[in-house]
């Protein structure tokens, strides 16, 4: 039979000691017996590494809550059940309070401690795979605030480590919710000025009366309400980083002064005369497939070459399922941490479920399910 866990059995009584081990073993575990509390410290002394400790309360010498202490000393998340005859509710609370997982009166029936020690054992590998994507998140699957494990990610992670450094156009490309400002964000910070400001645009999300404005400034007078000078975001990530989202919403009028911008590394505001130059790093993303829509005569094609010097493509979330547990875990600890609640500990079947959708809001969508939940 396949071994599914270690557990130590501590009982003064060897009857006790003997029907625990039997029941256990049959269920599939290796069973460790002691004999009371001395004998159970000094095997916690020599190997901790046990996933459940079920201990009886009343013994000679070191008790029940003794070696329910010396368990969460030496093995914090090792799960402790506590056994006894001699049930009060201030024993009980007593050792709940000190970190036991289950208390259970004598008698008790082998399905009755089966179940216990199963859901124990559960919460004993969640604890460890929980554990697990928390140094994940902290190690190599990290990049910036780009997360992920998946071959889909580490094509994505080694591009942007090669063209961090380089102030040449990228263009970001992608379904809706995948994280393209994330990728402009890590280019940023890991490119060589971090510094510099970064400053970012939606295309779509500005009327187009106020859009040249806002890209390349104005002067006082340029137009009603023009009360003073605006230099622009061009001038504004001067020295940085300029990203420019869903850039295939931008007007044909616009695109070809932006294509001027980009040519010249100068802009003129609204009601100006005179170029002013501007060192900055443009990233563009789009969830349109700007291919088709030069073919369709909707974006300039000497625009889409010059933004497209290096194309960025970002997976769908469906195609990266590898990286849901991380994910999930990032958000769960985010939101935890923002709501004053403990993380949650993430369930198989909650973890399946979230791994077996298909995520038409992509990355944004698993946050905002997490957040609710």
């Amino acid at each position: 039979m396949e071994v599914s866990g270690r557990i130590l059995i501590v009982d003064d009584e060897a009857s006790m000691r003997e029907f625990l081990s039997i029941c256990l073993r049959r269920a599939g575990y290796a069973v460790e017996p002691a004999s009371g509390g001395p004998e159970a410290l000094r095997k916690l002394d020599g190997d901790s590494d046990f996933d459940v400790v079920v201990t009886d309360l009343k013994m000679p010498g070191s008790g029940g809550l003794d070696v329910l202490d010396a368990v969460k000393k030496r093995a914090p998340s090792t799960e402790v059940i506590v056994i006894t005859a001699y049930a009060t509710p201030e024993t009980a609370i007593a050792a709940m309070k000190r970190g036991a997982y289950d208390y259970l009166t004598k008698p008790f029936k082998v399905d009755e401690i089966e179940v216990v020690v199963a859901r124990a054992m559960e919460k004993r590998a969640l604890v460890r795979e929980n554990r697990l994507l928390r140094a994940e998140l902290k190690g190599q699957y990290h990049l910036d605030r780009l997360v992920g494990k998946s071959a889909a990610m580490a094509r994505v992670f080694d591009l942007v480590r090669k063209v961090a450094a380089a102030k040449t156009n990228v263009l970001i490309t992608g379904e809706s919710g995948t994280g393209k400002e994330l990728v402009a964000r890590a280019l940023h910070q890991i490119g060589s000025r971090p510094d510099g400001p970064f400053v970012a645009v939606n295309c779509g999300a500005i009327p187009e009366a106020l859009l040249e404005s806002e890209l390349f400034g104005h002067l006082r007078g340029a137009f009603t309400g023009a009360d003073r000078d605006h230099p622009g975001l061009f001038v504004a990530a001067s020295s940085g980083t300029l990203f420019l989202d869903e850039i295939g919403e931008l007007p044909m009028a616009l695109q070809v002064k932006l294509l001027r911008a980009l040519q010249e590394r100068s802009v003129r505001p609204v009601g100006g005369s005179t170029e002013r130059e501007v060192d900055v790093r443009v990233v563009a993303a789009s969830n349109r497939d700007l291919e088709g829509e030069v073919e369709r005569g909707a974006f300039r094609q000497d625009l889409y070459y010059r933004l497209n010097v290096i194309q960025i493509q970002m997976p769908p979330l469906r195609a990266r399922r590898d990286d849901i547990p991380l994910l999930a875990h990032l958000f769960a600890e985010r939101y935890a941490a923002e709501l004053g609640k403990p993380v949650p500990i993430l369930a198989p079947d909650a973890l399946r479920a979230l791994c077996e959708y298909d995520y038409p809001g992509n990355v944004r969508e698993l946050e905002n399910l997490v957040e609710r939940a």
